[in-house]
């Protein structure tokens, strides 16, 4: 308890506007939805996130939600591509990287599926998409223009992200190669992981009948507030808010059109 204690100081310490996000980082929070409309109702009345439009994007119209005018968040309309393969909904992660291409090729080495091979984004930057070798999906991005987000750990904005795989010791064998990613365990066969100096997101341990992915999670000030509120917004609750340890509460739910994320209640005096 004492290393959980640990990250949720360094998770609150790290609140600030961010002008950079150090390579092997979570960079940018990025949802693929089928209503865009809908969402963006949704996540602005839920978070109090304002949204910006553009129409001139690579996908499209392209939101940026921001958080006391910083960028939190992006959203875009699923490609129909994507609803015809029975794509679900989803929150995206990106990591930061110094070259996407060296990534891609890196990734592929290690045994993982470069879905997309590396592209430039407009003037933004340049990204790929990559499957790890245990099957979750996440995307690389080499920033120019866009860094991506410029806000995290504080109420509101995303905190933490965690894998969710059937195979842990492969997936954190490819990371770890990957990213330089630094593996710590923790309780009850929770893997955290470290960017560096910084705890950045974990590996719970198998979720039996659960596909690969990540899920992200976003801060806020009052877990089970928070979700009554997503409740009357029409979002379906997949965990209830629950204890973790004596530092926080934590709950999973989906949006109104079934994109899942995590929600993260800071309450040990830090």
């Amino acid at each position: 308890m004492v290393l959980v204690a640990e990250i949720v100081h360094d998770i609150l310490k790290l609140m600030a506007t961010f002008q950079t996000h150090a390579p092997g980082s979570f960079c940018l929070f990025e949802l693929s939805t089928p209503d865009q409309a809908a969402a963006k109702r949704f996540y602005t009345s839920l978070f109090g996130w304002v949204c910006s439009d553009n129409h001139k994007s690579p996908v499209g119209v392209y939101t940026m939600f921001t958080l006391d005018s910083r960028d939190v968040a992006g959203a875009y309309t699923q490609f129909k591509r994507q609803t015809a393969d029975g794509i679900p909904p989803y929150w995206d992660i990106y990591i930061s990287v110094t070259s996407v291409d060296e990534t891609a090729k890196k990734a592929a080495e290690l045994g993982g599926k470069v879905v997309m091979a590396p592209f430039d984004v407009s003037t933004y930057g340049r990204m790929a998409v990559i499957r790890d070798p245990a099957g979750a999906t996440f995307c690389i991005w080499e920033p120019r223009t866009i860094i991506g987000v410029e806000t995290k750990n504080e109420p509101g904005s995303f905190c933490w992200v965690d894998l969710i795989t059937q195979d842990p010791d492969t997936a954190a064998k490819f990371y770890t190669g990957l990213f330089g990613w630094t593996l710590l365990p923790g309780e009850g066969g929770y893997l955290h992981l470290k960017n560096g100096e910084d705890f950045i997101g974990g590996i719970p341990p198998a979720h039996p009948g659960a596909p690969p992915h990540w899920m992200s999670y976003v801060q806020v000030k009052d877990c089970d507030a928070t979700v009554a509120k997503a409740r009357e917004l029409g979002a379906n609750i997949l965990v209830e808010p629950m204890p973790i340890g004596t530092v926080g509460r934590m709950c999973v739910l989906k949006d109104p059109q079934g994109a899942a994320f995590a929600l993260f209640e800071a309450t040990a005096p830090m």
